[in-house]
């Protein structure tokens, strides 16, 4: 069997996953209930949680963190694969410099510590959730970006930056130790029953926290100024089945770009939250965006105004080809799941 083919005809695999509480946990464990190759799987998280209460009976519950290296080396003991999904987003309300710097010793020096405790435990293979914010926004990004295009770190958004960053080092690490394949699974705004609203895109974000902290229709309907951009959304289940599909699959290593097949514009989401939407023309607001990124001190959510600068939209023929991955959801469908 050739490289990166082997497992797929495997059972009694054991499968560790980082972070399996947040959404794309969510996302990837109803998969893995239902695969036959995977018998055991060991989730790591720092809050406390029982498996049991998700119906997730394959799951063994270990408490830790990603930034203790000795905890992930036990956590990985005896797994074929790791499914890293843990990352801390600073929320869009949130202030202060001791924040971020919490968030980058998660999303930087943990993903490090996770492959390098996989390697140690002979796992074979590390599977990474980044995203298309990996590519950045700049302004000479194709639109229907594939693979092959360089992932590059946004001038201004934290979140883009440590995204692109942790795959360089990661593509750095992998050629020291080829014999833990890579798989780096990149989607768009990821939605669904259990999105909260940290993971939402600027505005979007704060509207969800305001609102309790969960995405959903405004009571009443308001009208606003929207700009006439596009956006890609997948659904949490789909994202699931591309993780699962790197872990145990047939797919050979590398990136993949996941999204729904259905490209949406910001007025289109805008009317799925009650917004009553008034158009906006692209040109100008990206020019005003680009504008506003440069200018010193923005607080969190305003930083998000980076990616209206060039929308990022990604190809997705890899993972169609190449994993036997389609998408089940349409972007509406996966944001009304979201919205309930």
């Amino acid at each position: 069997m050739g490289k990166g083919t082997r497992m797929v005809e495997e059972i009694d695999l054991t499968v560790a996953v980082t972070g399996p509480t947040g959404t794309l946990g969510f996302g990837l464990m109803p998969h893995v209930q239902l695969d036959g190759r995977v018998t055991r799987v060991v989730g790591l998280a720092r809050r406390r949680f029982d498996p049991a209460d998700h119906g997730w009976s394959t799951m063994e519950y270990l408490r830790g963190d990603v930034r203790d290296r000795e905890t992930l080396e036990r956590a990985f003991a005896g797994a074929d694969a790791v499914v890293h999904l843990a990352f801390s987003v600073v929320g869009p309300l949130s202030v202060g410099s001791g924040r971020r710097r919490a968030a980058r010793q998660v999303n930087v020096d943990g993903t490090l510590n996770a492959f390098r405790a996989a390697v140690a435990a002979g796992a074979r293979r590390f599977v990474y959730a980044s995203s298309v914010a990996a590519y950045g926004f700049h302004r000479d990004n194709p639109v229907g970006m594939t693979e092959d295009w360089p992932v590059r770190p946004a001038e201004h958004l934290p979140y883009a930056q440590d995204k692109a960053e942790v795959e360089q080092l990661l593509v750095a690490e992998a050629e020291a130790a080829p014999q833990t394949e890579l798989y780096v699974v990149r989607p768009p705004i990821v939605v669904g029953p259990h999105t909260v609203g940290a993971k939402l895109p600027g505005p979007l974000a704060t509207l969800a926290e305001l609102l309790d902290g969960r995405p959903r229709r405004l009571p009443v309907p308001v009208p606003a100024l929207v700009p006439d951009l596009p956006l890609q959304l997948v659904h949490e289940l789909d994202v699931g089945r591309a993780l699962l599909q790197c872990a145990v699959g047939a797919g050979p290593p590398g990136a993949y770009n996941v999204a729904a097949d259905e490209v949406l514009t910001l007025p289109e989401v805008a009317r799925e939250f009650g917004v009553l939407p008034v158009p906006v023309p692209a040109g100008p607001v990206q020019a005003a965006a680009r504008l506003a990124a440069e200018l010193p001190l923005l607080p969190p959510v305003a930083r998000w105004v980076e990616a209206a600068g060039h929308p990022a939209v990604v190809d997705t023929t890899r993972a169609k080809t190449r994993l036997d991955w389609t998408p089940r959801f349409s972007a509406r469908d996966a944001l009304r799941a979201a919205l309930g």
